[in-house]
């Protein structure tokens, strides 16, 4: 007995439709990929930690019938806003986003840099935040209050609450700057006052 249209219809869309899911799943499972990617020159954070993961998502193609995408083109890829331009790590990260993908079988995968809107460091998660400071580093504060935060291509103030530099170790806010620069461009040197250790903080960008 041959197949009815409406049959043939039936079977095209639940195709398409575990087509899709699968892309979801796979999209997630990336995702979770890219949070054991350490940042090169802060080991603590993952690249996500960070905040410059900023999409994994599938580009060009559509779902088709034979499979997740038609054979025009179309991929998984995963957007990086670097920290800064000309960031020395850039090029790292790129490789390393793609050997974490390809070694977990989720590839292959294109990285595209999004470099507006710019990188802030009020883009790092609060988990972010917690591990530096266990690490050792003072966390960044937030550059924009509450209510401008969600905002990105608001011009950036600094919040006027912003609370005094405290050290990682002992909490007091007893410290002084020895150093713009610490072991990195993106980190100066500290020493507390309290309890006579050096520290780096993570600078506000």
């Amino acid at each position: 007995m041959s197949e009815s249209g409406a049959e043939r219809h039936c079977s095209a869309d639940h195709a398409a439709l575990v087509a899709l899911v699968a892309q979801v799943e796979r999209v997630a499972q990336v995702w979770a990929v890219l949070e054991q990617v350490l940042d090169p020159e802060v080991p603590a954070l993952s690249i996500c930690d960070l905040g410059i993961v900023r999409d994994v998502c599938w580009k060009g193609g559509t779902v088709a019938k034979e499979g997740p995408w038609e054979s025009g083109g179309g991929g998984l890829e995963v957007v990086l806003t670097p920290t800064y331009s000309g960031c020395p790590a850039t090029e790292v990260i790129e490789q390393s986003v793609r050997a974490a993908i390809n070694q977990a079988g989720l590839g292959p995968v294109s990285v595209r840099l999004q470099r507006a809107p710019a990188w802030t460091t009020d883009w790092m998660s609060a988990a972010g935040r917690q591990k530096l400071k266990d690490y050792g580093i003072a966390p960044p504060g937030h550059l924009l209050s509450d209510k401008e935060r969600p905002v990105r291509f608001l011009p950036r103030r600094v919040a006027n609450s912003a609370p005094k530099l405290a050290c990682p170790r002992c909490d007091s806010t007893q410290t002084e700057m020895l150093s713009a620069f610490g072991s990195t461009a993106c980190k100066s040197l500290y020493r507390c006052l309290a309890c006579q250790e050096p520290f780096e903080h993570f600078k506000p960008i």
